[in-house]
């Protein structure tokens, strides 16, 4: 991938305002767009060789007109014929087309595929236009039917095009622009696409948010609790204000459920606040929601960057939110990596402040995700026992540390390049890459792909690992070599190259070779290689100043597997 995105839109339409607005926000990943003609959807899809495609676009945005698309359409549309006979024809050409976008996605690694929307102004049957026949009832059935079709596609993510028509409302639809100039949207429109889009191609790309430090004392929950006492808190009840904070908390509770972290920075005494979280009647969050907190009378920047050490986070992951003026800009200026959003200072349109960010999307949500919280709440735990120890060595032991190796298997599929695609600082190549491009490429000859599952007395961290390698002449050559954050410093990574190297062994291998390529975020690969035991040689690039770090072990040397874990090699 190169640092700006190749993108290319098809559409039947004209959708070059679309283009202009994904090139110029500078949001991440930067955009470079190709606009197919339009009106050349059918060809563009299925010719390889189109001269749009010309270099290997990294995603396409595929937007169309149910009518220019589905010809079937156009029948219901026009009225000529509303019988249910029809609406199966319909949905048989719905098939159709979702076929020849998963043929796509087979040569692209990301494709955006908005839904089928029709103008404000169509009413199709009037009032009736919701029972079968009717356009609307017609159009609901094709967009659920290509949900269906495209779901197990991997590479596809479906955008919800009615959202940014309703966010637009009676304006979304200019008849005057689609007969000047084939535009069937507003331009407010396309602004609510492009920001979708951008969000989708930052969550492909590794950019999204993981972690959210709130304040408490009228950000959680209204009022001090330090000068009111948790029982007069305004939180839940049949006042406005309370409701809102309650539905404030269940909105970060859902998110928390999608993987998100949560976590604490609030000026306050620390037993006040936790005794607000943990008694009051109508507290949605409780402190085991949380991964990490620093409730004290210290700087909030400071604490920011507390919590993301702590959790093995960059600080490009977080987002910070508290309702005061002052602390957002401190922690805007001392940390800019950090987003902070302006937040409303009428509590009653929180909610809503919350739910539209798209810093958190992502396109997918494993079972890992789901669990993550409660993942870190056990690490919570771990550190606690880390204090009752005199030493690393000692906590190691205790938290008797199991570990499971495991070839690549098809239902692992998602989570390995969910892994490869959002790990930033265990990562040795920050290889990103697609579902169907990782099974390909661990198909070729010499090369396997191992995960790594990982459980101690707390609990089961699941799959927190990938290690591969590619016998190239008499060279093992580590493909891939990515750790979970919230893992570090249990040794894992040297199951990880024990694994490698014993695969070296038995294919009768010379040496292994582990080749570290820097981004600004993966300086603990570099220093975990270093401490490895391998050797180190670095040459100077000749293309510039760079240089390139290599590790080699001889694998006549057996590399030694750390002795307090407990390692199981599953059979292939």
């Amino acid at each position: 991938m190169t640092d700006a995105w190749r993108v290319v839109l098809i559409s039947d339409f004209n959708v070059a305002s679309l283009g202009g607005l994904l090139e110029n926000d500078d949001a991440p990943p930067r955009v470079e767009v190709t606009v197919a003609p339009f009106g050349d959807v059918g060809a563009t899809l299925l010719d390889p060789a189109h001269p749009a495609l010309a270099g290997g676009p990294d995603a396409a945005v595929v937007w169309t007109r149910p009518e220019g698309v589905i010809p079937s359409f156009g029948d219901v549309l026009a009225g000529r014929d509303t019988a249910l006979a029809r609406v199966e024809r319909v949905l048989d050409d719905v098939d159709a087309f979702a076929a020849r976008l998963v043929a796509f996605a087979a040569r692209v690694p990301r494709v955006l595929v908005p839904t089928w929307v029709v103008p404000t102004h169509v009413r199709g049957l009037g009032t009736i236009d919701l029972r079968p026949g009717g356009v609307a009832r017609t159009l609901l059935a094709m967009n659920h039917r290509l949900l269906q079709r495209l779901d197990d596609t991997a590479a596809i993510v479906t955008l919800d095009a009615q959202r940014w028509v309703a966010t637009v409302g009676a304006a979304a639809h200019d008849a005057r622009a689609w007969y000047m100039g084939k535009i069937p949207f507003a331009a407010d429109v396309f602004r609510e696409a492009a920001r979708d889009c951008k969000a989708a191609l930052a969550a492909g790309a590794g950019h999204s948010r993981k972690l959210i430090v709130v304040d408490l004392d009228d950000t959680l929950w209204g009022g001090l609790v330090g000068e009111v006492g948790w029982e007069a808190l305004a939180l839940g009840g049949h006042d406005p204000i309370g409701e809102a904070f309650a539905d404030v908390q269940r909105t970060l509770q859902a998110l928390r459920r999608r993987g998100i972290l949560l976590a604490i920075a609030s000026k306050n005494e620390e037993a006040v606040a936790l005794e607000a979280l943990q008694r009051h009647p109508e507290m949605i969050l409780r402190p085991d929601d949380f991964a990490a907190w620093r409730i004290d009378w210290g700087d909030k920047a400071a604490n920011v960057a507390a919590i993301a050490r702590e959790l093995n986070l960059g600080l490009d992951a977080v987002v910070f939110i508290d309702d005061s003026p002052a602390e957002r800009a401190r922690v805007r200026e001392a940390l800019p990596q950090v987003l902070v959003p302006e937040w409303p200072e009428q509590k009653l349109l929180r909610v809503a402040a919350l739910q539209s960010l798209r810093c958190f999307d992502s396109v997918a949500v494993s079972a890992e995700d789901r669990a993550r919280g409660d993942l870190y709440a056990a690490e919570h735990r771990r550190t606690e026992a880390r204090t009752a120890v005199t030493s690393v060595e000692d906590w190691q032991r205790s938290l008797g540390l199991h570990v499971t190796v495991t070839p690549l298997r098809r239902p692992d599929l998602k989570r390995i390049v969910q892994l490869l695609n959002k790990t930033n600082q265990m990562n040795l190549r920050t290889r990103r890459t697609t579902e169907t491009e990782l099974a390909a490429w661990a198909d070729g000859g010499g090369r396997r792909l191992w995960a790594l599952r990982a459980r101690d007395r707390f609990g089961d961290a699941g799959l927190v690992g990938v290690v591969s390698a590619e016998r190239i002449d008499a060279e093992m050559r580590i493909a891939d070599f990515v750790l979970s954050c919230r893992v570090f410093g249990r040794e894992i990574e040297r199951v990880m190259v024990h694994t490698v190297v014993e695969h070296a062994r038995a294919e009768g291998t010379a040496t292994v070779v582990a080749e570290y390529l820097p981004t600004p975020r993966n300086l603990p690969t570099l220093e975990f290689w270093r401490r490895s035991g391998f050797d180190e040689e670095s040459t100077a690039s000749p293309a510039g100043p760079a240089t390139r770090v290599a590790f080699r072990w001889a694998a006549a040397r057996p590399y030694p597997a750390p002795e307090f874990i407990a390692i199981e090699h599953a059979a292939d």
